[in-house]
């Protein structure tokens, strides 16, 4: 980090002629404190920029900077350039100093990020249903294949896990069998078909989660998949088929709030604490206060 700092102060000076003929009465020089802000916000929009990979003027970047703190491209300049007139002051320390605010906010940010994984796990977890449950199927007969396969309708955005237990047994006549999962459409068009080959003599697990958007009509799970033309005698069994239900992160936050935002950890003061940690962001962007705390 010191390293990049010490480029954008660099860059500061190669951005127009030396200075030496300028007289000092038509400059300000920038108390230390001040300039460790100014470089940290260029650090900010350089590092963005970066990202970015945006086209960029240096002077369009940073003059906006210098401005908001009352300064020129000039004063800067001029600044910086007067460091080795101090006997008392070195550039150095105003770049740590920069440095260590960088740091500390992180650490703030880092903070307020971890808060809000932490309400939206718990908030996840609060809105988990299960919509469908079987504790035993048990087919031995074509004809009752039918059981084998499950359609739920209505269904609403969010993810869905499907879990079993199944066993195919010796009785059993088909050569291969497979699990397919899927999500459909309102035309019956299939979006996130999960296809496995089942295991034989065994008991097994299946373990999968499949998201619905607002497009989704139904999800179909379906442990009757014989090989084209070969359906001969079943003998399968599935025990504890369930099916969980969990809210989108966003919609499960704000169900959550409505339950419980008087009491427990979305208490008013633990939303306070958190609105402290987060530097003083709008409410609107950590999404953190219901709107009863604002």
């Amino acid at each position: 980090m010191k390293r990049y700092i010490t480029r954008i102060v660099a860059l500061l000076l190669l951005l127009s002629p030396l200075l030496g003929g300028v007289g000092c009465k038509h400059h300000t020089i920038i108390p230390d404190d001040e300039l460790a802000l100014i470089f940290h916000d260029a650090f900010l929009a350089n590092s963005y920029l970066n990202k970015t990979n945006a086209k960029r003027d240096s002077l369009l970047v940073y003059e906006p900077i210098f401005e908001r703190y009352g300064y020129t491209t000039e004063d800067v300049r001029y600044t910086i350039g007067n460091f080795s007139k101090r006997k008392s002051a070195r550039l150095g320390d105003v770049v740590e100093q920069a440095i260590t605010l960088l740091e500390n906010e992180g650490l703030r940010l880092n903070k307020a990020v971890a808060a809000l994984d932490t309400v939206n796990n718990v908030a996840v977890r609060n809105s988990r249903r299960t919509i469908y449950s079987d504790s035993l199927v048990r087919v031995t007969r074509l004809k009752d294949t039918a059981d084998l396969r499950i359609t739920l309708d209505s269904i609403r955005p969010g993810t869905y896990t499907i879990s079993s237990r199944y066993e195919i047994d010796s009785l059993d006549e088909n050569r291969s069998l497979r699990i397919q999962l899927w999500m459909e459409r309102e035309d019956s068009t299939r979006m996130g078909l999960f296809t496995v080959q089942m295991r034989r003599g065994t008991e097994a697990d299946i373990d999968r989660t499949l998201t619905a958007d607002s497009t989704i009509r139904r999800l179909v799970i379906n442990f009757w998949n014989p090989l084209r033309g070969q359906q001969k005698r079943p003998s399968i069994t599935l025990r504890d088929l369930k099916v969980d239900f969990r809210l989108p992160v966003e919609e499960a936050r704000d169900s959550l709030y409505e339950q419980q935002l008087n009491i427990r950890i979305f208490a008013h003061d633990f939303l306070r604490s958190i609105e402290a940690d987060s530097l003083a962001l709008p409410a609107d962007t950590t999404g953190l206060v219901a709107p009863s705390a604002r």
